[in-house]
């Protein structure tokens, strides 16, 4: 009898993903808010308002500045999602091709792997100072980001299909094309998802550091100014610095539930149901 109470005590003590996210997040903003208060007890307000502003004065800052914010994140997310959409298609264009031909992949596999030896920081100024356009520097480069991970993990996918399957396919005369629709393609889904969600917050990254470069808008033009202005613009910083991170929260959270929603058969979504059952 007392092991079964102690057992449904401890389940229903025990803490889903999403509340433990919750309670990570509150716990790392009262620690951002605590550090704060200790620095502006132990320096001036200048001082310590330029090393770390309170999270209240951010908060404040995103409110007042709301439509500014919008305004630019709305460019920078913009360019990303554009390049980010082009770099996966290319990607996944690429996966394929390399997954249908032995040679093709080991012709092509040192030079995918080569191109991401390059810096982002390098990179930007670079083809930026080529292209010359602000918006199309931003599209190239969030694509430069985004293909790597998906050819990765969309062409480890497509080599975890069971073998079985595609021997009996084989065996019944279906085609590459019905192979690939009917067993590769629903293999290669759940690594398509995991490059994706790698990819979606780099996309964000690099079209910023591209504005850091001069473009004429975009949240690293708000970054950049601020930093002119100093302590008077601090709240404008951090505020960029948050909508930044949401909006690379956001990206991953989307594609996460189109995951969900599209590969249901993964055993950890499969678990989900069960429980929630």
């Amino acid at each position: 009898m007392r092991s079964v109470i102690r057992a449904m005590s401890l389940r229903s003590l025990k803490l889903d993903y999403r509340s433990w996210i919750v309670i990570w997040i509150l716990s790392l903003l009262l620690l951002w808010e605590g550090i704060a208060w200790i620095l502006h007890m132990w320096m001036s307000p200048q001082q310590a308002t330029s090393r770390l502003p309170y999270l209240h004065d951010v908060l404040a800052a995103l409110v007042r500045y709301s439509g500014t914010l919008a305004e630019q994140g709305a460019v920078t997310f913009g360019n990303a999602a554009i390049g980010f959409a082009g770099g996966a298609m290319l990607g996944l264009m690429l996966a394929l091709l390399m997954s249908a031909a032995v040679w093709l992949e080991r012709t092509l596999s040192p030079y995918v792997i080569s191109s991401q030896m390059i810096p982002i920081i390098g990179l930007a100024p670079i083809v930026y100072g080529i292209i010359h356009h602000a918006e199309w520097a931003r599209i190239v480069m969030a694509a430069y980001v985004t293909f790597f991970p998906i050819v990765i993990h969309t062409l480890k996918g497509l080599k975890s299909a069971a073998p079985e399957h595609l021997e009996l396919m084989r065996s019944c005369g279906a085609s590459l094309t019905a192979r690939y629709i009917k067993c590769l393609l629903p293999s290669a889904l759940p690594g398509l998802f995991s490059g994706m969600k790698i990819a979606a917050p780099l996309a964000v990254t690099s079209s910023i550091v591209v504005e850091l470069m001069g473009a004429p808008d975009g949240l690293g033009v708000l970054m950049v100014s601020s930093l002119y202005y100093g302590s008077a613009q601090v709240g404008m910083f951090w505020a960029t610095i948050m909508l930044s991170i949401g909006i690379g929260l956001i990206s991953y959270l989307v594609i996460s539930l189109a995951e969900r929603w599209l590969t249901p058969w993964q055993p950890e979504f499969r678990a989900k149901g069960g429980n929630a059952v």
